[in-house]
C-alpha cells in the first residue's frame, strides 16, 4: 500500500502577525493550529508537526503523542531548515504532503485528493481558479532533495528544477490560497 502522511510546519516565529499566530483563538473557537491539524484527521492521514525545540508548551496543548512531534533546533535557519529536519524524521511513508501550520481553510478533502493522485516519482501542487497553492505533495524521489532544504524558499527550488514531474491538481477549496500573516486574517471571506 502507498502510505502517504502530513508533514505539518508550525515552527515560525509569526513577526508579521505581532505574537504567536499558531495559538490565536479562530471563529470556531480554536486555535489557528489546532483547525489545522483537525482538517488533516479528518481526511484520515498519519501527521507529523515540526515545532521550535522552545515549543514545548505548545505542544503540550495539542492532542498530539509524542511520536508525531518533531522539534526543530535549525528554525531560525528558515523554513527550508524546518522541512529538511523534519523529512529526516520520517520513515515508513512512500509519500509526504508538506502542509503550513498556519492555513487552517485548507480542506480535509484536498489532502485526500492529493493523497490519491501522488506516486513516488511525481509532486502534486493543489490549484484553484488556476492559481497554485499549498500544501503540496512529493513522492518518495524526492526525499533527500528536501532533507537537503534550505533557507526561506522551503521546497520551491526543488519544484522549480523537477517541472516535469509537476501535477496540477484542480480542487474547489480556495483555502489552499489563504494563510495567515496579520490579525485581520483570521476573519473569513
Amino acid at each position: 500500500m502507498f502510505q502517504v502522511g502530513v508533514l505539518l510546519l508550525a515552527a515560525g516565529t509569526s513577526r508579521r502577525f505581532g505574537g504567536d499566530k499558531r495559538a490565536a483563538v479562530m471563529l470556531n473557537g480554536k486555535t489557528v493550529l489546532a483547525t489545522t491539524l483537525d482538517n488533516i484527521k479528518q481526511a484520515d492521514l498519519p501527521c507529523k508537526l515540526c515545532l521550535a525545540d522552545s515549543d514545548r508548551d505548545l505542544a503540550s496543548t495539542l492532542d498530539l503523542d509524542q511520536q508525531q512531534l518533531i522539534f526543530c533546533r535549525n528554525t531560525a535557519n528558515g523554513m527550508g531548515a524546518t522541512l529538511a529536519e523534519g523529512m529526516a524524521q520520517i520513515e515508513g511513508w512512500q509519500g509526504v504532503i508538506i502542509a503550513l501550520g498556519d492555513m487552517p481553510w485548507v480542506q480535509p478533502q484536498t489532502y485526500s485528493t492529493l493523497k490519491d493522485s501522488l506516486a513516488k516519482d511525481i509532486l502534486c501542487i493543489p490549484t484553484y481558479e488556476g492559481r497554485r497553492g499549498n500544501p503540496v505533495a512529493f513522492g518518495a524521489q524526492f526525499y533527500d532533495e528536501l532533507r537537503h532544504s534550505g533557507g526561506d524558499r522551503g521546497a520551491r527550488d526543488l519544484i522549480d528544477r523537477h517541472p516535469g514531474a509537476v501535477n496540477l491538481i484542480a480542487v474547489d477549496d480556495r483555502g489552499i490560497l489563504r494563510d495567515i500573516d496579520h490579525l485581520q486574517d483570521i476573519q473569513p471571506n
